[in-house]
């Protein structure tokens, strides 16, 4: 007996890293597993293949478990309306959608190229965008439904050389909320992950210098992609019908539930604001509130459990 006994998955990005542990763990816990994967390059900017999807469907069914796959990009939303009819169709239902499917196009803001911003977005924002879209009606009428979004560090805290991702991925979390709060009524989930993990997209991260290294070399050793697969099944289980809305972040064995967007502090003056009043009063009064400027590595200093 699994947790996902009789339930239906999608797991995007499911050939690699977080997406393959997310997908063979479902299998091992009962679930019917609709594999996907565009089986291109880190920065999707080649065909793609069919192989990385089916291997691990492969896998799942050779442990005795139920799985299909499906190549088609996240990006593509009619692609992925027939990505969900094709586990109805295969499996008879849907019941979760895990979506940790991105590619990474860094650079410095001012030196972006547009096509590079886009590309990330395409993938990252709108590909949530689809995935919710395509399926959310199934779910409201079955009225039980899970999303399992990603997010990352890079837009809850910012991260150098990241905009486009950034933006993607504060994106979510902003879709994931109101996908939450017009679902609530009729059972329908939807939660998001920052994840640690070492997997192909922090593998491409250049090494610059001797405490990049250590920091790479800590991710690798210490926070494994089968260790955020184990949160992303359970927000997909029964015992987690009450949990929507939420932001988490998995770190080796570590788990966190982040805080939201709320004022922090506010001052009003009764016969309004003007700059001049704002520059000698509002921002004197508020700047030890500010949040300053410190990368993941200044929010998480300490090594990982």
């Amino acid at each position: 007996m699994g947790v996902l006994d009789g339930k239906v998955v999608i797991v995007t990005g499911g050939g690699n890293g977080i997406g393959k542990e997310c997908a063979l763990l479902a299998g091992r816990e009962g679930a019917s597993v609709l594999v996907n994967d565009l089986g291109g390059g880190l920065k999707g900017d080649d065909a793609g293949s069919a192989g990385p999807a089916e291997t691990v469907a492969q896998e799942i069914r050779a442990a005795g478990g139920k799985a299909v796959s499906n190549s088609d990009s996240v990006s593509d939303y009619d692609a992925v309306v027939a990505m969900v009819e094709q586990a109805k169709r295969e499996f008879g239902g849907l019941h979760a959608i895990i979506n940790p499917a991105g590619i990474l196009r860094d650079g410095m803001f001012h030196k972006m190229a547009p096509e590079d911003w886009k590309a990330v977005i395409d993938v990252h924002l709108h590909g949530a965008f689809n995935v919710c879209r395509a399926s959310v009606e199934h779910f409201r009428e079955q009225q039980n439904g899970s999303y399992v979004l990603f997010t990352s560090t890079s837009g809850l805290i910012g991260n150098i050389g990241q905009a486009n991702y950034a933006a993607a991925k504060l994106g979510v979390m902003g879709l994931s909320r109101v996908v939450a709060m017009e679902g609530q009524s009729k059972n329908v989930r939807s939660n998001i992950i920052a994840p640690f993990a070492w997997t192909r997209m922090i593998e491409s991260i250049p090494v610059k210098d001797e405490a990049s290294q250590k920091r790479v070399e800590r991710i690798r050793k210490n926070m494994r992609a089968d260790q955020v697969a184990q949160f992303a099944i359970a927000l997909c289980a029964e015992g987690a019908m009450d949990v929507t809305g939420q932001v988490f972040s998995v770190r080796g064995n570590e788990i966190f539930l982040f805080n939201q967007p709320r004022p922090v502090r506010g001052l009003a003056r009764l016969e309004g604001w003007t700059p001049e009043s704002i520059l000698e009063h509002y921002l004197p009064a508020t700047r030890a509130n500010f949040t300053d400027l410190s990368a993941t590595t200044g929010v998480f200093p300490w090594e990982p459990v």
